[in-house]
């Protein structure tokens, strides 16, 4: 893998917002509708990792965490862990530079994003949502040891909706994986 992972900062909000739109163009081509990954998406990323990495949260247990994979100096992947009302911990995203999946970068963000979690807000589930039509991603969470909890319908910017899978990482499984 050869990639470091840290706690990301403001200063993280262009490069990860790049690589973001990157992953989108890459990954979703065919699965969301073309207009939403045209002409507008690195500005639309910058202005709501900005937004995102700038704003203040209150409690830390509140507070988002976002982690990022860096090769050389380089931002190569991250994941964003966002607090939910109720105790659980969304995993908002999780990218890595497209050329660069199946590497093991993404398997250490999704093992830092469990740690953190276990350190953080002990008992949590961790879970995330995934487009059903991402089958590279769905097959990496599986194999990752994520159960499907849900399917529901992602309603994104732009009003499109698309069927999603939820796929979650208990706080007993993490306890039975270190026992």
């Amino acid at each position: 893998m050869n990639a470091t992972i840290r706690r990301g900062s403001v200063h993280d909000a262009g490069a990860v917002a790049g690589l973001h739109a990157l992953s989108w163009r890459t990954a979703y081509v065919g699965i969301v509708p073309e207009q939403a990954l045209g002409d507008g998406l690195p500005e639309e990323r910058r202005a709501l990792w900005e937004l995102r990495l700038a704003a203040e949260y209150g409690e830390p247990a509140n507070t988002p965490e976002l982690l990022i994979a860096e090769q050389a100096g380089r931002t190569v992947g991250f994941a964003y862990l966002v607090p939910q009302p109720d105790g659980r911990i969304l995993l908002d995203n999780l990218h890595v530079e497209p050329g660069l999946t199946g590497g093991g970068i993404g398997r250490a963000l999704l093992g830092a994003a469990r740690s953190h979690v276990a350190r953080q807000h002990p008992g949590a589930d961790l879970y995330l949502e995934v487009l059903r039509d991402n089958s590279r991603a769905v097959a990496f969470y599986e194999r990752e040891g994520g159960l499907r909890t849900a399917e529901q319908e992602g309603v994104f910017p732009g009003g499109f909706v698309l069927p999603e899978y939820e796929y979650t990482w208990t706080a007993a499984d993490r306890v039975q994986s270190t026992s």
